[in-house]
């Protein structure tokens, strides 16, 4: 019969995609034996502690993440990289999902959770229920999520979140960067998040490469190629995004140096496929020949693992058009030199 607590219990599933607490399952009529029952049997999952899943699987990502959220609580939000995919701002992974839930809340993080082997077989692909949950804690929950379906952190709450969650600074301030690009968060927004949430680790170098995000930096790439071939050798900084009239055209380069017109180009894509791009690299190319200015192409291959080959290549041409040498050697520089004295002897 179509009563009260049918009508309940359909108005769930709707609404929370097959996933329900035990609490829920009670207040529809289920009694804690019937539950158990048919878990027991296989007819239904239990995903987490209280959190069932009334099919038998496999749940899919919509699901997961509402397990997560019910199993974190009522004022739990997703974060971290669960919040950033949702953004837009990292591709969706396999692992688990990060939750932020009040300083107080007793739920902790979870292991995946796997089917039991005595219960109905399944293949291999299908033993997994769930992905697990990491649990994050913060006391300023409220001021933190944004209502969106499902609930996460705001855009900026969630780049700093990635950002302090990196092993050392330099790889926060390369997440900083690529989650600021990605999800196309604005400059001024994120300097004010940062001064009313301070970042309880890599300030500094965050509000660093916020400067070079507000300079005119807009990939990871580039904030890597400002920061470990630019500042660490004292090259002089370039203008980023110098724009150029190409016929009907405005074109954009993405180093400039005014000291002999030389143009660094970052190729952050391993293959250049679009017509429109390739198109627009020939114009470029072209305008720069006609212009009688040297130019100088990189990948992240050669900015990642050899920044000093790109310093010295770059400061030699800079010299060769005219510039005062100023720069000096790094860290890694002076490192390879005394390899080599050693090796040598």
């Amino acid at each position: 019969m179509d009563n009260d607590e049918t009508r309940l219990f359909r108005s769930l599933l709707d609404a929370q995609h097959g996933i329900v607490t035990t609490v829920q399952l009670r207040a529809c009529g289920f009694t804690p034996k019937a539950i158990r029952h048919r878990v027991e049997t296989g007819q239904w999952l239990r995903v987490f502690r209280n959190v069932i899943c009334v099919t038998n699987g496999p749940l899919n990502r919509e699901m997961e993440l509402q397990a997560a959220l019910l199993y974190g609580g009522g004022r739990a939000i997703l974060s971290h990289n669960t919040a950033a995919h949702q953004w837009g701002m990292l591709r969706e992974s396999a692992g688990p999902i990060h939750l932020t839930v009040p300083r107080a809340c007793s739920a902790i993080s979870q292991p995946p959770t796997m089917r039991h082997v005595l219960r109905r077989p399944t293949s291999l692909s299908n033993a997994c229920i769930h992905p697990g949950v990491v649990v994050h804690r913060s006391l300023a929950i409220e001021h933190i999520g944004v209502d969106t379906d499902p609930r996460r952190t705001s855009k900026e709450d969630t780049v700093l979140d990635l950002a302090v969650s990196a092993p050392t600074a330099h790889e926060g301030a390369a997440a900083f960067v690529s989650a600021m690009t990605n999800g196309r968060v604005s400059v001024s927004a994120m300097r004010r998040k940062i001064e009313l949430r301070r970042p309880r680790r890599y300030k500094k170098i965050l509000l660093d490469a916020l400067t070079l995000l507000a300079g005119g930096v807009q990939s990871v790439l580039e904030f890597r190629y400002a920061t470990d071939v630019e500042q660490a050798h004292g090259l002089p900084s370039g203008a980023r995004q110098a724009p150029h009239h190409v016929g009907d055209r405005v074109l954009f380069e993405d180093v400039e140096y005014s000291e002999g017109g030389l143009i660094v180009r970052l190729d952050g894509q391993q293959f250049h496929s679009a017509r429109n791009v390739r198109f627009r690299d020939r114009l470029r190319d072209n305008a720069a020949e006609l212009s009688d200015r040297p130019r100088l192409v990189y990948g992240w291959q050669e900015v990642s693992t050899d920044p000093c080959g790109v310093y010295r290549e770059v400061r030699d041409v800079l010299v060769r058009e005219g510039w005062t040498d100023a720069s000096y050697p790094c860290e890694k520089c002076c490192a390879v030199v005394r390899l080599s004295a050693a090796q040598g002897t």
